[in-house]
């Protein structure tokens, strides 16, 4: 069990290499003793608010699993639950919960709404998802990357896409933290802000990390541990998907990518919902959408519903771990 000095969880912006791998190691811990039935429920009698702006399949159940097996109640507080943003302002929401609640975990649009949260509650406040940062599903991915290589510092790490949403940012400052070699492979119209990769370029001197952003698929796949990608469109985006499809339909995860990358080993990872066939709603009406095929989605390179379990140990270590 580890304990930080910060009790918020809001970007890796705010955590050390050492802090981010101890919560990755005892993600691990966790996820052992619950397969052994040891967890010692550390949060027992904690009260925690889910406030959530967006819908959620692997972010809402993680949080609700990992608080019942530490014990403690998860409370879901949908943006139709209460008067959130409608007639109470984020700064008196905040004040509310914190008197009520040992903890939040947020989940919606704007990073200064969980800022928000966070300076005004009083209690340790957790993001599992902004417009900028999704700084609990990176410590998952790092998790699936070190119970498959072994290590995280010195893997080569190529997210192919869209470079400049959440995942990509969010990824990229994990990844200089670390000490990965990281690269982006998208156009260069969805490259990361210049101001976000300075500031990552900075960590890596730290780390021993190198970043690299680049078009050129073949260069930027080339010797790779893991191809990640994300959705084309985040939600909210749904107008931008043609744009993002004549942008993106070069970039999607195919086999021909898996093998230029020269390792046989090489994992597919991606944060899901992905739509890698035909069968939902909007990949319906978008048949060109796919970010990946079926054929490597449901490969045995593919590690998504590792990484997709990961997400419950990793929740569970920062809940841990802050309160």
């Amino acid at each position: 069990m580890i304990k930080l000095d910060r009790k918020d969880f809001l970007t890796l912006k705010d955590f050390t290499k050492q802090e981010i791998e101890d919560l990755i190691d005892y993600s691990i811990e966790l996820k052992e003793q619950k397969s052994a039935g040891e967890l010692k429920q550390k949060l027992k009698n904690k009260n925690i608010a889910l406030l959530f702006e967006k819908s959620s399949t692997r972010t809402r159940c993680a949080f609700v699993t990992a608080a019942f097996n530490e014990g403690a109640n998860p409370e879901f507080l949908g943006k139709n639950d209460i008067q959130f943003g409608k007639k109470e302002t984020t700064k008196d929401t905040a004040r509310v919960l914190g008197r009520m609640f040992d903890g939040i975990g947020f989940r919606g649009f704007k990073h200064e709404t969980v800022e928000t949260l966070a300076e005004y509650s009083g209690v340790p406040v957790w993001n599992g998802l902004t417009e900028k940062f999704h700084p609990t599903q990176i410590l998952a991915d790092f998790m699936t990357v070190k119970e498959n290589f072994g290590k995280i510092a010195g893997t080569k790490f190529a997210y192919v896409g869209d470079g400049r949403n959440n995942m990509a940012n969010s990824l990229m400052i994990g990844a200089a933290k670390v000490g990965m070699d990281f690269r982006i492979i998208a156009p260069e119209s969805l490259f990361p802000s210049q101001e976000l990769v300075s500031l990552c370029e900075q960590y890596a001197t730290q780390s021993g990390a190198s970043i690299t952003l680049t078009e050129n698929i073949e260069q930027g796949v080339k010797g790779a541990d893991v191809i990640y990608t994300d959705v084309w469109a985040s939600m909210g985006e749904e107008a931008k998907i043609p744009e993002r499809i004549k942008l993106l339909k070069p970039y999607k995860i195919t086999r021909e990518m898996l093998a230029l990358t020269g390792n046989p080993d090489v994992i597919f990872m991606h944060c899901l919902p992905s739509f890698h066939n035909l069968e939902t709603e909007v990949s319906k009406k978008y048949s060109e959408i796919c970010e990946v095929e079926e054929e490597v989605f449901e490969s045995e390179n593919s590690k998504v519903f590792d990484e997709a379990e990961n997400r419950l140990w990793t929740i569970e270590a920062v809940m841990v771990a802050t309160s």
